[in-house]
């Protein structure tokens, strides 16, 4: 059920109503979420709230004050708050879910165990316990939670959206994954978690306009999830939106003031934002990136030569620098006449043979004769290998770096003259690949 004008009393459910549960947190939730309007006055009854003495608030007001400021992700209070209210069931929901956005998930599993005694519903505490597995890394316990729920509780959008993340976290069908994000908006077309959920798997599979909508929807919804505003304010940076970029981080950081993510995703932006791209640079950069794709049918070769290519699976002026000498004199009939003709038309357009050679950029700056069969095999490697975080990975795709072994052909300064690519992605890169037992270029 939404709200999104003035006929929803939220000063008369929050300060002056009798009952405060599920029901009524759940119609907040959903009216600051569509009404921006009730979402600042939301924050004045906070204050309202808050100015009162501890001996004038009572034990229930103090509950629904942490609760309030845990809606507009104020966490550092809301736990203070609830620990001066009168230590029911629901306190002790949010004191778990307080927990677990700090990743304390002991404690978070010990309150959701408190509060299912207390009497707050069984299924929604187990799925509490499930969500607070999966975060922790036990994927078993997660499942084996889900697994034990049965009933109405099963076509929640809540039991919908924790399988989902649970199966996607261990690896399973994506399209089983897909389905019940889906499926959770057809309960709850505003659950936050399935709207992350399905906008990270658009941002995957590249579909970046279907994501910034979902990103978009999901960051609508209170308390907002950190994934939501890190991953949004990353596609806000792609299409150089660097003021609403830094909105994301900044609301990050007013949940959570120590994020050291989010501070250094919040200074790459800023700098990034000041940046002066010099157009001679982009005009060199765009005519070579047309040379590269031009088909080598383009060009006069010879019969030998143009059937050498042929038969090579060459299209490309890239295709061709791809190839070394040696790989063409080790060709059946192609000779020093056809190998001077290519060298001279790359000449002509101040390209080389072998300078897209994979292998020259894997194994560069790393020697292939100093290095065992193992260590060669890890620059072969997708650099998808290293789970990189959304704005590293973005940052693969723009310079083309599909192997471990091309990233590490790369220098800290190349990677830091991509767009977007900041030192929070440089360190982040250097940490993987020190993983790995190698290094960037000149580091």
């Amino acid at each position: 059920m939404a709200f999104g004008n003035d006929e929803f009393d939220l000063k008369q459910l929050v300060l002056y109503g009798g009952s405060f549960g599920p029901r009524e947190i759940d119609q907040i939730r959903d009216v600051i979420s569509t009404d921006v309007k009730k979402y600042e006055e939301l924050k004045e009854i906070v204050n309202e709230l808050k100015t009162k003495d501890d001996e004038e608030r009572t034990p229930a007001e103090g509950v629904k004050l942490g609760v309030c400021q845990f809606l507009i992700g104020d966490y550092n209070s809301a736990f203070e708050s609830l620990k001066k209210g009168d230590g029911g069931a629901l306190a002790h929901f949010y004191f778990a879910k307080i927990h677990l956005a700090n990743k304390r998930y002991e404690d978070a599993i010990a309150e959701y165990n408190t509060a299912q005694k207390a009497g707050y519903p069984d299924g929604v505490c187990a799925l509490g316990r499930a969500e607070t597995y999966r975060e922790q890394g036990d994927l078993e316990l997660s499942l084996q939670e889900l697994d034990k729920l049965s009933g109405p509780i099963e076509q929640t959008a809540e039991y919908l959206y924790q399988r989902a993340a649970t199966i996607d976290a261990i690896g399973g069908n994506i399209d089983e994954v897909v389905a019940l994000y889906e499926r959770a908006l057809t309960v709850d077309k505003n659950h936050p978690g399935a709207l992350f959920g399905l906008a990270r798997e658009n941002d995957r599979c590249g579909n970046d306009e279907e994501a910034l909508n979902l990103y978009k929807r999901a960051a609508s919804q209170f308390p907002t999830n950190l994934g939501t505003l890190v991953n949004l304010g990353i596609l806000y940076e792609d299409l150089e939106r660097y003021d609403l970029a830094q909105q994301c981080y900044q609301r990050v950081l007013e949940a959570y003031p120590t994020n050291k993510r989010a501070r250094l995703f919040l200074k790459d932006s800023l700098e990034s934002h000041n940046v002066r791209y010099d157009d001679d640079d982009i005009k060199k950069s765009n005519e070579l990136n047309q040379t590269l794709n031009r088909s080598v049918a383009e060009f006069e070769l010879s019969v030998r030569s143009r059937k050498t290519l042929e038969e090579m699976g060459v299209k490309t002026i890239r295709d061709l620098c791809k190839h070394t000498e040696a790989d063409f004199l080790a060709y059946k009939n192609f000779g020093d006449t056809s190998l001077k003709e290519i060298k001279d038309l790359l000449g002509r357009h101040g390209l080389e043979l072998g300078s897209q050679s994979p292998d020259k950029q894997r194994l560069d700056p790393y020697d292939a004769a100093t290095l065992s069969p193992e260590e060669q095999q890890k620059l072969l490697l997708p650099v998808s290998q290293l789970n990189l975080s959304v704005r590293a990975r973005r940052a693969m795709g723009r310079l083309e770096i599909q192997t471990i072994g091309e990233l590490v052909s790369r220098s800290a300064d190349e990677l830091l003259d991509c767009k977007n690519f900041g030192i929070t992605s440089l360190k982040e890169i250097r940490e993987k690949l020190q993983q790995l037992g190698l290094k960037l270029k000149g580091d």
